[in-house]
């Protein structure tokens, strides 16, 4: 399992990807799901990956052996993000459809994923996420991100902070709680988290980050998180309805009990 994600935003894009591959508790090993192509002044392109990695590699290293032949549409010369991403899911659908046979001849899942995203000169940055069948989507201002992977837990900040809006600091710092959710509630999800930021027009990558576990910045936000949130729970309201206040005896205004007369 493995989980990335990917959003746009009016000041540029972000993405995120962790590095853990696991084929059972007693197998784990890291590899990396984030693949980055630029030509400054022409084209920055990033791709995301999720699913069976045998598939996903080949369908990247394919794009990239495509990218050497200048005579052809490629990487390199295609004149949008929306042909990169349809030429990323040719590929995807090439490699699918050739080794989709001998492994589920063997019990395993070929299902793959990828989010691809980038700016090239002349139009805007753009975001998609392309499917299993080679098929793809593309990201809008109601929903300006994509996610792959283990989705579930790391989704509920993000819809309740993401917006078009956000600045690139307070994407990452919501991207990496994101992050810290899922490896709290899947262990197969986990650390280095490669992380790379892309300033609209700038037509330049940012430096990608790679945060290792023990990073000194993650742990800071990740303990800054837990602490809010028990903070923000125990001041909630609470549920009278169901559970009645504790009765304290030092509000009671009756009087007292007194002995009666002896007669």
């Amino acid at each position: 399992m493995t989980y990335c994600v990917a959003l746009k935003l009016n000041a540029g894009l972000v993405f995120a990807s962790d590095s853990r591959t696991n084929a059972g508790v007693d197998q784990i090993a890291s590899f990396k799901k984030m693949r980055t192509f630029r030509n400054p002044g022409d084209r920055v392109i990033v791709i995301l990956s999720s699913g069976n990695l045998s598939v996903t590699q080949n369908a990247t290293n394919l794009v990239e052996q495509q990218g050497r032949q200048a005579d052809k549409s490629n990487i390199w010369n295609v004149p949008s993000m929306f042909d990169v991403a349809g030429l990323l899911g040719g590929c995807l659908r090439e490699v699918t459809h050739r080794d989709r046979p001998h492994l589920q001849a063997s019990n395993i899942d070929v299902g793959a994923t990828f989010i691809v995203g980038g700016q090239i000169a002349g139009e805007a940055p753009r975001l998609f996420m392309v499917y299993s069948e080679g098929n793809f989507i593309e990201a809008s201002d109601n929903t300006p991100f994509f996610q792959i992977g283990e989705t579930k837990y790391g989704k509920p900040i993000i819809d309740r902070m993401i917006r078009p809006e956000t600045s690139l600091n307070e994407a990452i710092k919501c991207v990496l709680v994101s992050f810290d959710s899922t490896m709290r509630s899947n262990v197969s999800v986990g650390m280095p988290i490669d992380i790379i930021c892309y300033d609209t027009n700038s037509l330049e990558l940012g430096t990608e980050q790679s945060l290792a576990e023990g990073d000194e910045y993650f742990s800071q936000i990740s303990s800054l998180w837990s602490e809010g949130l028990r903070g923000v729970f125990a001041s909630l309201p609470e549920p009278h309805w169901v559970c009645p206040a504790v009765h304290d005896p030092s509000t009671d205004i009756s009087p007292p009990i007194t002995e009666p007369p002896i007669s």
